[in-house]
Order: structure tokens, then sequence, then C-alpha cells
């Protein structure tokens, strides 16, 4: 199997996936749009992405892109992110001024920084700032990275598990072109994952959210955004507790449709057990 992440050697998505699948050969991108371009180009490739976290929020530009490549989730994965501050062998922490790294590491990392009176520095991705950090002799800058980026590019750990909330867990999809769903069974919990535009008329969502109470069917997520042609209609990312193939998910769906302008399945797989549902 060929798994695509996004990021540098070192990426928390590659250690999420090496947790998933040890085996599978794991393809760095450059960017979250180069994972889904080619995923939806390839059948044989999957790949990796990274959701929500407990503490940051939604990771930007995710839901457009999911909306834009229509990728099948096939499973997700709930990773413990432990962040730890590194620098160039010999670099003392009371002699940094800059800290460098993605824009989620650095907003979950906020009172080491503010602690250490740090300026932070946003790029692409935290392995890629290990990596800039060790090729570029910076002697007042630090990194915020995994143990693996220290270790891959010879960086001195100054500070392990720096974030701010130790519970502190992102969501990942791992996702692919090809359609597959696990066969329904009562005694198992599943997500089916949708995205939806409803209707321009009013109390439409609330219409839409109906099917749900009435057929008794939780969900464990419901977040908008906007569509980028238009600031007028909102788009719907949903997560339904339970399998299309259950006959009460399959009432709601149906009912969400009569209210919806298009609605999209993204995925039925196997609820993680980290929900604890």
């Amino acid at each position: 199997m060929k798994i695509l992440y996004q990021g540098n050697e070192g990426a928390y998505s590659q250690l999420a996936a090496k947790e998933i699948f040890p085996d599978a050969e794991l393809i760095s991108c450059k960017t979250f749009e180069e994972c889904f371009k080619k995923s939806s180009n390839d059948e044989s490739l999957r790949t990796i992405i990274p959701i929500e976290n407990s503490i940051a929020g939604r990771v930007a530009d995710i839901q457009y892109l999911m909306n834009k490549y229509k990728l099948q989730i096939y499973a997700e994965h709930f990773h413990k992110v432990s962040h730890n501050l590194m620098a160039r062998q010999g670099v003392l922490i009371d002699n940094l001024k800059y800290v460098r790294s993605h824009s989620q590491a650095i907003s979950q990392c906020q009172k080491l920084i503010n602690d250490y009176k740090l300026e932070p520095i946003i790029a692409a991705d935290t392995a890629g700032s290990a990596k800039y950090i060790s090729e570029n002799s910076l002697d007042d800058e630090a990194a915020i990275a995994s143990t693996l980026a220290a270790k891959i590019y010879d960086l001195k750990i100054l500070k392990k598990n720096i974030e701010d909330d130790k519970k502190n867990i992102t969501r990942f999809l791992f996702m692919g072109k090809k359609i597959e769903h696990p066969e329904f069974k009562k005694e198992e919990n599943f997500i089916t994952s949708c995205i939806f535009k409803v209707k321009d008329k009013p109390a439409a969502l609330y219409k839409c959210l109906g099917g749900f109470a009435t057929n008794d069917v939780s969900l464990s997520k419901l977040e908008s955004f906007s569509d980028q042609s238009s600031f007028e209609q909102y788009l719907f990312l949903c997560d339904i507790v339970g399998h299309i193939e259950d006959p009460k998910v399959q009432k709601s769906l149906e009912e969400l449709g009569f209210h919806t302008i298009s609605l999209e399945i993204l995925g039925v797989y196997n609820a993680s057990k980290f929900r604890k549902l």
C-alpha cells in the first residue's frame, strides 16, 4: 500500500500513518492539495489527512479540498500529538528569538512561546520547520516538531511535550478514490460522512436536521463552510453516527435530500474506539 501524507519526513501525518499501517510505503507531498489530487488520479494511492485538533480546531482548507475532490473516507484515526521545542546542537533556549512551525502547532504551544517571549514564524509544516532550522544553521531560531523530526534532522530537543493541553489529539482521515464500504453489522459502530448544501429557504437547515431527530440518529459533527464561489450559500460537513445501510440512517438521509440542493456521501467507515460511542 502506498500512502501520501503532507509535509516533510518526520511529519505527524507520517507518524499517524505508521500507527495504522506500519508496513505501508509512505510518500511525502508538499501540500494537502497534492495529496488529494494524486489520490484522485490514481486508485492505487491512499492519503492520510489531519482534519481537526482537540485544541486548535479544524485544519484550514481541508473541507474545501474534501468537497472539491470527493475522495472516499475509509477510516479515521485519533493520534496523540506531543510537541517538542528543538534547535541546532549547542544552541541554548535563552538565546532563542524565534520559533518556526505549522500554524496548528504554534496555536497549541502558546504558553511556552509566551513564557520565553518567542516570535512565531508560520511555516507549511512541522517537520519542514525542523529541516529548515537544520539546513540554514540558525542559532536564534527553534522549531516545534516531533521527536522523529529531531532525530532525522539532527536537532537537540530543548523542551519535550510543550503542548498547552496534554490531551492534545488530532483526528486523521484515511482516504482514496475507490468507493469501499464495510458490511453493516448491528453490533458495530460506524460513521457515515457527507457534505450537503441546503436550499435557500427559511429554516432549511432546521428541516434538514429534523429527519435525524425523528429517526433517533445522532450527529457527531456538523460544521459549515462557505461555497468558495459565493458567501450567499453554505455547505455543511456532517458525520452521522451509523451505517448508511441502517434503515434509520437511510430514512434520515432521504428526508435530508428533500431540503438540499446537493448531497454527497464521502464515506462509511468503522468508528474509532477512541470515540467510545
